[in-house]
């Protein structure tokens, strides 16, 4: 088992930036690739960014692309995720998950954590 919690979400005027957290206990983040999701207000829950369990390989959802980062620094079980340029439309519940593979599928992620908010505004 995995546990997984967010942190540094928050408010933010358009155009600023946050570095959200996402720390692991139970078992080492190394054995897992892990992915962020966001989900707004009456909306289903969105794929944002993934990184394989070496930091080698990462992806990101097109309306992400160029503004965030996705990074993680093993030995701390530790995987972060830079967002920068922020808009109003990036308000939401940030979500980090693990999973066994690499992918943007939401349902193959096994472990979830409880949620960060993000609030942009404008």
């Amino acid at each position: 088992q995995v546990q997984l919690v967010e942190s540094g979400g928050g408010l933010v005027q358009t155009g600023g930036s946050l570095r959200l957290s996402c720390a692991a206990s139970g078992r080492t983040l190394s054995r897992y690739a892990m992915g962020w999701f966001r989900q707004a207000p009456g909306k289903e829950r969105d794929f944002i960014a993934a990184i394989s369990w070496n930091g080698d390989s990462t992806y990101y959802a097109d309306s992400v692309k160029g503004r965030f980062t996705v990074s993680r620094h093993n030995a701390k079980n530790t995987v972060y995720l830079q967002m920068n340029s922020l808009r109003p439309e990036d308000t939401a519940a940030y979500y980090c998950a693990a999973a066994a593979d690499y992918n943007n599928l939401e349902y193959v992620y096994d472990y979830w954590g409880q949620g960060t908010q993000v609030t942009v505004s404008s």
